[in-house]
């Protein structure tokens, strides 16, 4: 009975969040794979009517300025393929896009339970952390967006459940564990890191018993794994030649800005990454340690809860059913700080930490139980039965007001760009289907316009031109709170090209501003053919 409680209280969270705070897609992942589930759906196959990042057809071996291009260069599918059944059958609005994850995110809540139940926590303990994970704080607007929080935040917690229950010694989860990393690779890359403490555990079996069983289970993880991965990395090769094309620039790997993903003309290259010297490597790898665990703790522990977490994980530090989650926390932690610490701000790191949001919840309600009864005993009035139970649900409480108070600060922000975005596109309806435009945020107005467009590159005024005249682009989109510095200018009035007509149409949050304010967004023609007169 308490897992199905769990199951529909965190359904109807998401249901809530997706289906009436904020509908659809809100930003450029969840955008790019609400489009290819659609695309899917309709018969196209994994195909992108927009480039979301130029790098991805550039430099990635698909055929430059076609469209629409060979999707997934970067992103793994398996959140489109989990979406696209749900728009086949129920069209391409925001509750069919966004069902699947409500659902699939909705089995975590119950998961917890079960996992806390076999950690050895009372059904009541273990139902306050899968109300948790139900309501998660922070991340409660982000968990209801078509988007791989939901799927991460099932598949992980899952994967190392079962890695633990192998460890206890029943081989047939270590196969288990071997489809569920293999499904959370098709989530996200970095989801092979989940079959780090499944491969120790199988290591250490082989080695500590020295039977044929052993080895077979490890084998037979391994070819199940192999058997959920290996299409995809057949078409990718197919596709892109290479099995992960967005490892073959390796650009990822020597950012020293995030905006350098988003250059043509001056992409990172491992010469200028080490010419920045070793003092801002270890900063930088520092900074984005940091960065990693004060996103955490802010998100879904909202701040108060972390210290209870770090406590928790220290009393359940030597808990069979809590190694598997040390091992993958650390290792995370690691390759996110070390290797990628430019795009730990910018999601890359909560993204795959969803994947620890249920143990984490677990420890923490361990954590509250042990510093209460550590009161307890300053206060022998304190009956420590009851102050657990108090503060536990207390902690429910702390995660509602959290999940309140983002979700509406998060919703009202994606609100506000949807409205400029939807204003600035307004009056395209009126031209052909065919134009194409460029804008910093292409996934917003193709999901607007259903128009074919490509991503702003961040690049002198010459590239962004020859970008343009490769992809016949006749519309360029500019908003003032995400613009590349070349086109700030051609935003306030101070240049304007040629080939840049002034604004046709400019939305401004403050009616009757003076002409001097720079606008919020406005939407430009684009004249690179000496027969358009648009820009006249």
């Amino acid at each position: 009975m308490i897992p199905l409680v769990l199951f529909a209280l965190a359904f109807l969270v998401r249901l809530v969040v997706g289906a009436f705070a904020f509908q659809g897609p809100a930003y450029p992942d969840a955008y790019y794979y609400a489009h290819v589930a659609a695309q899917i759906a309709a018969g196209h196959g994994l195909i992108s009517g927009y480039v979301w990042n130029l790098d991805d057809v550039v430099n990635l071996g698909s055929a430059a300025a076609v469209l629409p291009t060979p999707a997934n260069g970067y992103w793994m599918p398996l959140a489109e393929l989990v979406a696209a059944p749900f728009v086949a059958l129920f069209g391409t609005g925001s509750i069919a896009s966004g069902l699947a994850f409500w659902l699939i995110g909705a089995l975590a809540a119950p998961l917890t339970y079960w996992i806390g139940r076999d950690a050895g926590l009372t059904k009541e303990l273990a139902a306050v952390a899968g109300v948790l994970v139900a309501v998660p704080a922070g991340l409660t607007p982000f968990v209801a967006q078509p988007d791989t929080f939901a799927l991460f935040m099932f598949l992980g917690p899952l994967a190392l459940w079962l890695c633990a229950k192998a460890a206890r010694g029943d081989r047939r989860f270590l196969v288990a564990s071997g489809v569920v990393v293999g499904l959370a690779m098709l989530a996200r890359l970095d989801g092979a890191l989940l079959g780090i403490p499944v491969a120790l555990v199988a290591i250490r079996d082989v080695l500590r018993t020295r039977d044929r069983s052993s080895l077979m289970a490890a084998l037979a993880c391994v070819a199940v794994f192999l058997l959920i991965v290996a299409p995809w990395a057949v078409r990718q090769v197919d596709t892109f030649g290479s099995i992960s094309p967005s490892a073959v620039s390796g650009r990822a790997l020597w950012l020293t800005n995030y905006q350098q993903l988003f250059s043509i003309s001056q992409p990172p290259t491992m010469d200028q990454w080490l010419s920045q010297g070793i003092g801002w490597i270890a900063s930088s790898r520092i900074g984005g340690l940091i960065a990693a665990l004060g996103l955490f703790a802010l998100l879904p522990l909202a701040a108060v809860l972390a210290p209870f977490a770090a406590i928790g994980g220290w009393q359940e530090r030597h808990n069979v059913v809590f190694g598997p989650y040390l091992i993958y926390g650390a290792v995370l932690l690691i390759v996110m700080s070390l290797l990628f610490p430019i795009l730990v701000p910018h999601g890359t790191f909560i993204h795959s930490a969803a994947s620890l949001v249920p143990h984490t919840f677990l420890l923490t309600v361990v954590g509250i139980g042990a510093v209460v009864r550590w009161f307890a005993r300053k206060r022998p009035a304190w009956n420590a039965g009851t102050a657990v139970r108090v503060f536990s649900w207390s902690a429910v409480a702390v995660a509602v007001i959290a999940a309140v108070v983002q979700t509406s600060s998060t919703t009202s922000a994606w609100s506000q760009a949807r409205t400029r975005q939807t204003d600035l596109v307004a009056s395209l309806a009126s031209e052909p289907a065919t134009d194409r435009f460029m804008a910093a945020d292409p996934g917003a107005i193709n999901y607007l316009t259903g128009t074919q467009g490509v991503v702003t590159p961040d690049d002198p005024l010459p590239v962004i031109e020859q970008v343009m005249s490769d992809y016949d682009v006749r519309w360029l989109v500019l908003e003032s709170d995400q613009i590349v510095p070349a086109l700030e200018p051609v935003l306030s009035g101070a240049d304007k090209p040629d080939w840049i007509s002034r604004p046709v149409w400019i939305v401004q949050s403050q009616p009757g501003a003076a002409p001097s304010v720079v606008p919020d967004g406005a939407l430009f023609a684009v004249c690179l053919s000496p027969s358009d007169t648009r820009c006249q």
